[in-house]
C-alpha cells in the first residue's frame, strides 16, 4: 500500500501538542492592525489551541502527526 499524504497546508499551519492538541496561529494579525483596538491585538497574540471539532479534520489531514 502507498503511504497516505498529509495535506501541505496542514504542514505550514498546525503543530500538535504532546498530549495530542492541535496549536494554530489566530487570524486577523497580519495587516491593517490600525484598524482594530489593542485589547484585540493583545488577545490575540501567539497561538492557541483548536477545538476538538476543528481536531479531528487536522488529524485526518495529517495522517502520521506533525513535527
Amino acid at each position: 500500500m502507498p503511504k497516505m499524504k498529509t495535506k501541505s497546508g496542514v504542514k505550514k499551519r498546525f503543530k500538535f501538542t504532546a498530549t495530542g492538541l492541535v496549536k494554530h496561529g489566530v487570524a486577523g494579525k497580519r495587516h491593517r492592525l490600525s484598524s482594530h483596538n489593542a485589547k484585540y491585538i493583545r488577545t490575540n497574540r501567539g497561538t492557541s489551541v483548536l477545538s476538538e471539532a476543528d481536531a479531528g479534520h487536522v488529524r485526518l489531514w495529517a495522517p502520521y502527526g506533525l513535527k
